[in-house]
């Protein structure tokens, strides 16, 4: 049985700063909660970069704004910061090969890609569902990861192929798809290169 939380004088309510979930138990907790996966990419020094990432997010239509957020111990996202644009490439269902290339800290991710510059100076990946190309605008200290704004430049939209519908790649209790109870669950701790899982 758990102790009882510490309680503040002034509210009675638990004290936030005596109370918090384990990592390991939050990071379990955070794994009913189904997300989209993206790839996020940017040039730096002419070499293509990126990290997979389901911390994805819109945050303003006027202007447009979007978020991700990226682990301070990655070795992309500084890359990334200092190229000062990039591409969040959203991934289709089909595309777990593509997911598990960029979410590995093993081996050259972008080795026999077929990839291409954008007009926008960013890496857009093969057959995505959307890429949004952004530029860096600006950037919050958030614990052990950096909360990133970019301002969207453009949006690039695949979601048709041979007049259907094509469905996003699902991440749900560390497994690909909502209706997979046995597909194979990612490493865990995934891409600890980059931290994928957590941006």
């Amino acid at each position: 049985m758990s102790a009882e939380p510490a309680l503040t004088a002034a509210t009675g309510l638990p004290d936030p700063d005596a109370v918090a979930p384990e990592p390991a138990e939050f990071r379990k907790a955070m794994a009913e909660f189904a997300t989209g996966v993206t790839v996020v990419t940017a040039l730096d020094g002419g070499e293509p970069v990126g990290f997979a990432c389901q911390s994805f997010t819109s945050v303003s239509l006027e202007p447009p704004l979007i978020l991700f957020c990226a682990d301070k111990r990655g070795r992309s996202w500084p890359r990334i910061r200092a190229a000062g644009r990039f591409c969040v490439n959203v991934l289709g269902e089909e595309q777990r090969e593509l997911c598990e290339r960029f979410g590995s800290s093993r081996g050259a991710k972008f080795e026999g890609l077929e990839w291409e510059v954008s007009q926008w100076g960013t890496p857009a990946l093969p057959d995505v569902l959307l890429g949004v190309h952004a530029v860096v605008h600006d950037v919050h200290e958030a614990g052990d990861h950096e909360i990133v704004i970019g301002r969207v430049l453009a949006v690039e939209r695949h979601v048709v192929r041979d007049g259907a519908w094509r469905h996003p790649m699902v991440f749900f209790r560390s497994r690909f798809g909502i209706n997979e109870p046995d597909a194979p669950m990612a490493p865990d701790p995934w891409g600890m290169g980059d931290r994928w899982g957590w941006g």
